[in-house]
């Protein structure tokens, strides 16, 4: 009898972690399955064509692709937690990227976002527009701030990307207060 029990137990055990680690799986192969369809719009918003959603039932699509040394991802119009879950998102009322002002793109730190970790002071940050223009930033700061300090936002003069991520990067639970912050400037084309 205890044998039966332990058996059952241990399969339930196993069960349970098949379907935890499946569900952490899942976050990291949706972000990858929708960069895939995500580059193809971008390719097609490259062509001339206007607003083309990933997807049928998207309701957003790409406004940029964000280049860091470690790699690259196509941004979504619009930061909704929606959208975060497959790309990062330009925040709404914000600069356009590669125009005057701020720019602020908000991703999460364990998919598209990690690469904000590594970024130093600096470091290129690279934006192409809907047109295919090339804009060149430098990292000019980074700093870690609670969740209502909206003055991260604060307008600039020239072309500026601000680049939002929760935080710690090694948090066990998603959200929280904090939030890690990435500036920079632009540099002549």
């Amino acid at each position: 009898m205890r044998r039966r029990v332990a058996s059952a137990l241990s399969v339930l055990l196993l069960a349970v972690g098949g379907v935890q680690g499946g569900r952490g799986a899942w976050i990291y192969a949706k972000a990858e399955l929708a960069q895939v369809l995500l580059r193809r719009s971008w390719a097609a918003t490259l062509a001339g064509r206007e607003r083309v959603r990933p997807w049928p039932w998207a309701d957003a699509w790409p406004v940029a692709r964000i280049i860091f040394p470690d790699g690259d991802a196509i941004v979504l119009a619009g930061a909704s937690g929606r959208n975060l879950a497959f790309a990062p998102g330009h925040l709404d009322g914000t600069a356009l990227p590669g125009a005057s002002g701020t720019c602020v793109i908000a991703g999460h730190r364990d998919t598209h976002f990690a690469v904000l970790e590594n970024l130093v002071e600096g470091d290129p940050v690279r934006l192409e527009d809907a047109t295919g223009n090339l804009t060149v930033y430098r990292v000019t700061a980074t700093a870690v701030v609670d969740e209502s300090e909206t003055g991260v936002l604060a307008e600039s003069v020239g072309p500026t990307v601000v680049l939002i991520t929760c935080w710690p990067f090694d948090a066990v639970s998603p959200g929280g207060p904090l939030r890690y912050v990435v500036w920079a400037e632009s540099v002549a084309r």
